[in-house]
């Protein structure tokens, strides 16, 4: 995915920004997201003066987010599979990111999480509903979602997005195309497959490293639901 077309197409989603701020609030350390891509969220927290540092297995990505933010500090590595000789208060994992990985790596992933958590530290996550995934079924391309402006030759991106299913996993296939003057168009196409576990598989594997969990359904901090379009978990680890 070509950094530049993801931060636009993302840089004007909020939604999420309170509840990632709320737990930062709630912190009394250093902060870490992982899979911060070219920093929509971690930006704002630099902004908030919290103590923040991101981490993404993309360069490129990282890249993009030093010529936005130069202060940035950030790390290059698997999520699964990190060591960076510190631990913080907050660990997130936002933007839908958790459902990409296989029941194997979010386990790999957690006890890499646990040993950087701080005593009394949170791990959240937020992820599509599980039960929404495992009902999307196949699809067409679908209708113009969002329109948004490249920002290098200024001309407009038009976002479209089909799916299909395959066995455990739901794959979304985001369609990017650049609308050009002379009535050229290239499109980019990004590729993202969720797996389809259920709720309680995530939230055992969270419990399984001792934690104390809570799920919550939207970003109000509303409890999750079967109705609710977001999974979001939070662990704490024990003081002890």
């Amino acid at each position: 995915m070509k950094p530049e077309l993801f931060h636009a197409h993302h840089a004007s989603y909020f939604e999420d920004l309170p509840y990632w701020i709320s737990l930062a609030d709630e912190s009394d350390g250093p902060i870490l997201e992982l899979g911060c891509g070219t920093g929509r969220i971690l930006q704002h927290l630099d902004q908030e003066g919290f103590h923040v540092f991101g981490l993404d297995h993309e360069f490129g990505m990282l890249q993009y987010l030093k010529q936005l933010l130069p202060s940035a500090r950030v790390f290059v590595a698997d999520l699964t599979a990190f060591h960076l000789g510190m631990e913080f208060s907050l660990i997130f994992l936002p933007c839908n990111t958790y459902s990409t990985l296989s029941s194997v790596k979010r386990q790999a992933g957690l006890r890499c999480i646990d040993h950087h958590l701080k005593p009394g530290g949170c791990f959240a996550a937020s992820l599509p509903n599980p039960a929404d995934l495992a009902e999307m079924g196949d699809s067409d391309e679908a209708g113009l979602e969002e329109t948004f402006f490249h920002p290098e030759t200024g001309y407009p991106v038009q976002v479209t997005s089909s799916w299909r299913t395959l066995q455990d996993q739901v794959t979304i296939d985001w369609h990017y195309d650049h609308l050009f003057p002379d009535g050229q168009v290239i499109r980019n196409t990004h590729s993202t497959s969720h797996y389809m576990d259920p709720a309680e598989s995530y939230i055992q594997e969270m419990k399984a490293q001792g934690w104390t969990v809570y799920a919550d359904g939207e970003f109000d901090g509303g409890p999750f639901q079967q109705e609710t379009d977001t999974l979001i978990l939070r662990g704490y680890k024990s003081e002890g």
